[in-house]
């Protein structure tokens, strides 16, 4: 039956596979043999005098990062899946390579620092990550600035007003971040404040959520005004900042324009519910009444500033693979494991936050490194040259 057939398909498995490249590189000499050249190498991670594993590829380096980073695969598990897969290898060995490959890409993440902290607006965010030495384990911080297509990380040995201090440097724009007090301290050093902060309504939401099988009735009304601002902002146009100047400037304005004609009223009646109330100072209901009346200046400050979203789940989402890295190999075992896990969790959570594969992102910023020190190559910078 000439030309007829039955297609269908299905799906398999090819089982990935090592493979030893052996490169051969011709030498040249000159007419009179006084000088000898060899053909260039491929590109080698630079591996300190005392470690192993130099004959790995940088392609493989960005596999283990990968796998550890944003898959969430400890080394050690690592190990043994390739150990089935046919290739011999410790952890020492693969840390090596994360560690060859995060130091050119050092000056990349300063980059993406200074672009996080020249952003308008900011999240701010932070939770625990371990330490874990031989004199047993320390609860370290890991700390998150989130702009709107970026995010940094730095993990530090405390969550004092001073790390605080640390990780925003001067920057003096907008600020959006929970109830920590060190946020509010900073806010107002100096004579006119270091930046404007601000606050989250989903923060509050939670309390009142919190309150609710206590305080049913009561609870119901607020949370049905919050859920009527966040339906106001569900209609207003995105104001994305890789849109045109004229895009984003007329989807700002008409964002202003609905916060001002119907979320001010809202917010005037949640204050004005809100005062009227009498509840235990001690009880769920009345702390959460006491923590939004806490917070009002910065939370009714998106009103009159369209840049301002209304909470901070942004930041919070950004560190959820953070959290999953947590669980799933416990933290870092020195001082130099916080720093690189810093800069991997920087690189490809900004990576996903714009729409760029980590893995492709991570094999382009390093080879941009290599081919000029010094170089650097941010996430969102893929994105414009692929438009």
């Amino acid at each position: 039956m000439a030309g007829q057939t039955e297609d269908s398909e299905e799906i398999t498995v090819v089982q990935r596979g090592f493979v030893l490249v052996r490169h051969r590189r011709q030498k040249y000499r000159c007419a009179c043999n006084g000088h000898v050249e060899t053909a260039l190498a491929p590109d080698r991670l630079a591996l300190r005098p005392d470690r192993r594993g130099r004959r790995y590829s940088i392609d493989f380096a960005v596999s283990v990062a990968i796998s550890k980073y944003l898959d969430h695969l400890p080394l050690e598990r690592q190990v043994r899946i390739m150990n089935r897969e046919g290739l011999d290898v410790d952890s020492q060995t693969l840390w090596d390579q994360i560690e060859g490959l995060a130091r050119p890409l050092e000056p990349t993440l300063d980059a993406l620092y200074r672009h996080v902290l020249s952003q308008d607006v900011i999240g701010a965010d932070e939770t625990w990550w371990r330490l874990m030495q031989k004199g047993g384990s320390k609860r370290w911080w890991v700390w998150s600035l989130t702009g709107s297509d970026a995010v940094i990380y730095r993990i530090l040995d405390s969550r004092s007003e001073s790390a605080a201090a640390e990780v925003l440097g001067n920057y003096a724009g907008i600020v959006m971040a929970d109830g920590y007090k060190p946020y509010d301290s900073l806010s107002r050093a100096g004579p006119f404040g270091r930046f404007i902060l601000v606050h989250c309504w989903s923060h509050v939401r939670r309390k009142f959520v919190e309150a609710e099988p206590f305080e049913p009735e009561r609870c119901k009304d607020v949370l049905d005004r919050i859920g009527k601002l966040y339906a106001i902002e569900s209609e207003c146009p995105p104001a994305s900042i890789v849109s045109d100047a004229d895009t984003r400037a007329a989807a700002l304005a008409q964002r202003g324009r609905l916060r001002d004609e119907r979320s001010r009223p809202i917010v005037a009646a949640i204050r004005s519910w809100a005062m009227t109330q009498v509840a235990l100072p001690q009880s769920t209901f009345g702390k959460a009444i006491a923590y939004m009346l806490g917070l009002w200046p910065g939370l009714e400050r998106f009103l009159d500033d369209p840049r301002i979203p209304l909470d901070n789940n942004h930041t919070e989402r950004g560190l959820r693979g953070v959290v999953v890295g947590r669980k799933n190999h416990y933290g870092s075992r020195s001082r130099r494991g916080t720093e690189v896990a810093a800069l991997f969790y920087s690189l490809i959570e900004s990576a996903k936050l714009v729409g760029v594969d980590p893995a492709a992102y991570l094999r382009a910023a390093i080879r941009a490194a290599y081919a000029n020190p010094g170089a650097v190559l941010l996430p969102h910078d893929m994105l414009r040259a692929g438009e």
